[in-house]
C-alpha cells in the first residue's frame, strides 16, 4: 500500500465536495445541512490552488484520493484553525484519518505558530480519538448553531506547540 499527501492542483474541481459527500454519507443530515459549504469550499479552492497547495493536500492510496484536510492560516503566529478533515467511508478505521493527522500537524508545525485548533461534533467519537491521539487536547463543549439535534455539540480542542 502506498500512501502519499499530494496537492490539489492535481485533482479535478469538485474532488473535496465528492469525498466530504462519501466521508459523511453514515447521516444524510450532514450532506443537507453542508452541501453549500462543501460545494463553497471546492470553489474557493479551485479559484484559489496557490492557497490550496498551501493549505492543505489530498490524501491517496496506490493514487487513489481516500480523504483529504484543509486549514486556515489567517491567524498565524497565534493559532492555525483546521478545517476540513475526512476520510472516505471504504478506508476508515485503517489509521489513514491519523497518518493524514500527523502529516498535516508536521506541516502546520513549520509555519512557527503558537497553536493548532480544530473543532468537532459531539457524535463524532472517531473524529474526537483521532485528534487526541495526535496530542491534541480537549478545551471545551459548546452549542451548535448548525446540527446539534443530529451532531450534539461543538468539541473544540488544540495542541499547542
Amino acid at each position: 500500500m502506498n500512501i502519499e499527501f499530494r496537492k490539489f492542483s492535481e485533482f479535478h474541481r469538485g474532488i473535496i465536495y465528492q469525498l466530504l459527500k462519501d466521508g459523511y454519507s453514515f447521516d444524510s443530515r450532514y450532506e443537507r445541512d453542508w452541501i453549500t459549504n462543501w460545494k463553497e469550499a471546492d470553489e474557493f479552492f479551485y479559484d484559489n490552488l496557490q492557497i490550496a497547495d498551501e493549505c492543505g493536500f489530498i490524501t491517496t492510496l496506490n493514487n487513489t484520493p481516500i480523504g483529504f484536510i484543509c486549514w486556515d492560516p489567517r491567524h498565524i503566529p497565534e493559532y492555525i484553525e483546521i478545517g476540513h478533515n475526512c476520510i472516505v467511508t471504504k478506508y476508515k478505521g485503517n489509521d489513514f484519518g491519523k497518518k493524514q493527522l500527523q502529516e498535516a500537524v508536521k506541516r502546520m508545525t513549520n509555519k512557527n505558530v503558537k497553536k493548532i485548533i480544530v473543532t468537532t461534533d459531539e457524535q463524532l467519537v472517531p473524529a474526537q480519538k483521532n485528534y487526541e491521539s495526535v496530542g491534541f487536547k480537549f478545551i471545551q463543549k459548546r452549542e451548535s448553531e448548525w446540527n446539534q439535534e443530529y451532531a450534539g455539540k461543538l468539541m473544540d480542542y488544540e495542541m499547542k506547540l
